[in-house]
């Protein structure tokens, strides 16, 4: 007989019966505690998910904290400062230091030392004259570098190849008037001042900017019959039109065109890829690009990963962002400001907008040199998070640190105060000292206003907004024209529609006004409408026509006597 070894547990005892009045108790029992458990263990998954991500978000926090300072110690380059004068009274050292003010940004400064050169009777030279028109026209200025450009004419002073390039591009790239460009390159070739490939880039830059892609590849093969080689910096603004209007295959189809005939892209021209992929969220394209680069012969720099992290960042892979950065650090390359600013918002996406508040609080400790992008680009996050007092608070602290603030800072803070209920304090901060209000900064109020049925404010800021030299856009044109046809002012939106006209904005600002007029019953401003457009040689886009046909129809204008006017409507769009 076998010895059965005892068992290392307790035995277990049979269980009593259970009574009949118990037999349905116990399994609900067992479901509730079944259920406090699965409950419990979900409970505690989500608290270890939760401490990962805190912990995570420290990480990133600390870690910006050591690239700001890393920022802080790059050497900044300084501009001359104003008033500067040469260091001899000779044409040379003028136009050396006006190159230096134009570069910074300082045309004042550049007239400034033009007018002392007429002063001293150092009379300026064509090469004078072509940095102060190129100063005027990179600040839009137009104007006033074509007078400048006449004063030089009638000073007898001949116009050589980089002026007559800087005439192209006022034309091209500010003017939008291409004929008037086209001009002046045979205005030089009668005159035997031939343009130069810098010339015809500047056109084609013009163009392409213009969406006129056809039309700049047309332009390139004026500069090979002209005996003119395209460079990096001609092929460049086509990749670039190319990716903004979302055509990426002829984008790379045009760069490997380049690298097969010798012409290298640049790194301008594979960011602008980067930044294009990045758009669409094509993360393999940018990471083939990145690894593929050595092979190509060029070096990703600051921008190319400030532009892929801007990308990782806005796709919510924050640490997919940070660890570009290692890799950026590692390669010695060393953050810029649009590196940190990018930084900084993806710490305020990742909801860290109040953390990062107090670094920029606190920036004197950590040696870190902000400026208004960082205050602009907190206070926007805070502003979507709600935490309007927050905004102010912040705004205060950049005010303290004589940051100067920028029509971008006005903007969020008329957002902030208007969700917050405070429209009158918004519409104050339009006409403070050292607040500059843009477009953006007004139709932000005008919405509010309109939204909260309150016309005659919306009149007046539009009124204010006119005095002030402030072109509304088309948003603003929109909610002007919604507004003031719900009141009734036919006449007002049909003075914004044809303002907006004048200014060449799209005619569907004209749809969404004859739905109005059709519809309130004010058929014949609608004619007056297309004859006026009919009379400045526009042709009447389809949609303003459809609209027409369509709440005519549903309005019953068949019917009356009105239809004669219809008719005739619908005669001017068959001619």
């Amino acid at each position: 007989m076998k010895c059965v070894p005892t068992a290392p547990w307790p035995t277990l005892q049979p269980s009593p019966p259970v009574p009949d009045d118990m037999k349905f108790k116990h399994p609900r029992v067992c479901l509730r505690s079944c259920r406090t458990m699965i409950l419990r263990k979900s409970t505690r998954k989500q608290l270890c998910s939760q401490e990962l991500q805190d912990r995570s978000r420290n990480q990133h926090l600390l870690r910006f904290s050591e690239i700001v300072k890393q920022f802080s110690k790059r050497k900044t380059i300084h501009s001359p400062e104003l008033g500067t004068r040469p260091c001899h009274p000779h044409r040379f050292e003028y136009s050396k230091l006006m190159t230096e003010f134009k570069q910074a940004g300082q045309v004042d400064q550049v007239l400034r030392l033009m007018q002392e050169m007429k002063d001293f009777n150092l009379w300026p030279d064509v090469v004078c004259y072509t940095i102060v028109m190129d100063s005027l026209v990179m600040v839009n200025r137009t104007e006033q570098a074509l007078d400048v450009f006449k004063e030089m004419i009638f000073a007898a002073i001949i116009p050589d190849t980089a002026c007559c390039t800087v005439l192209v591009k006022l034309y091209s790239v500010c003017l939008k008037q291409f004929d008037s460009a086209y001009e002046v390159i045979l205005w030089m070739k009668n005159c035997g001042c031939f343009p130069d490939t810098f010339t015809y880039t500047t056109l084609i830059v013009g163009l392409c900017w213009d969406g006129r892609v056809e039309e700049a590849f047309g332009v390139l093969d004026y500069m090979l019959e002209d005996g003119c080689l395209p460079n990096v910096y001609t092929y460049t603004p086509i990749v670039n039109a190319y990716c903004s209007m979302g055509k990426l295959s002829q984008a790379k189809n045009l760069v490997k065109t380049m690298e097969s005939t010798g012409c290298l892209p640049n790194n301008v021209t594979y960011n602008i890829l980067i930044k294009a992929f990045c758009k669409i969220g094509a993360l393999d394209e940018v990471e083939k690009l990145l690894e593929e680069s050595q092979g190509n012969g060029w070096k990703p720099d600051e921008i190319s990963y400030s532009t892929y992290m801007d990308g990782l960042c806005k796709l919510g892979k924050i640490d997919c962002s940070f660890q570009q950065l290692d890799i950026m650090l590692d390669k010695g390359l060393v953050p810029n400001e649009i590196t940190v600013n990018i930084l900084l918002d993806c710490l305020c996406s990742c909801s860290m907008a109040w953390e990062t508040k107090c670094l920029l609080e606190r920036s004197a400790e950590l040696e870190w040199e902000v400026d208004v992008i960082n205050y602009n680009t907190v206070m926007s996050r805070l502003c979507d998070d709600g935490r309007y007092r927050a905004v102010l608070k912040l705004f205060t602290d950049m005010i303290k640190k004589s940051i100067a603030a920028n029509s971008w800072t006005l903007s969020i803070l008329v957002h902030s105060l208007c969700r917050d209920g405070k429209p009158q304090k918004a519409r104050c901060l339009l006409d403070s000292e050292g607040l500059v209000a843009n477009v953006v900064a007004y139709t932000i109020l005008i919405q509010y206003y309109y939204l909260a049925g309150k016309a005659p404010e919306v009149s007046i800021l539009f009124s204010k907004m006119v005095k002030a030299n402030i072109t509304p856009n088309f948003v603003t044109y929109g909610i002007l024209i919604d507004c003031f046809c719900g009141e009734g002012n036919y006449g007002q939106a049909v003075y914004c529609f044809l303002r907006s006209l004048e200014q060449g904005l799209s005619q569907e600002l004209g749809a969404r006004l004859t739905y109005w007029l059709v519809s309130g019953g004010r058929i014949r401003l609608v004619q007056y409408i297309i004859e006026h457009i009919s009379k400045h040689d526009i042709v009447v886009d389809y949609c303003i026509y459809y609209s027409i046909i369509k709440e005519s129809c549903k309005m019953g204008y068949c019917q009356r006597a009105e239809f004669y006017i219809v008719c005739g409507i619908l005669d001017k769009m068959l001619c």
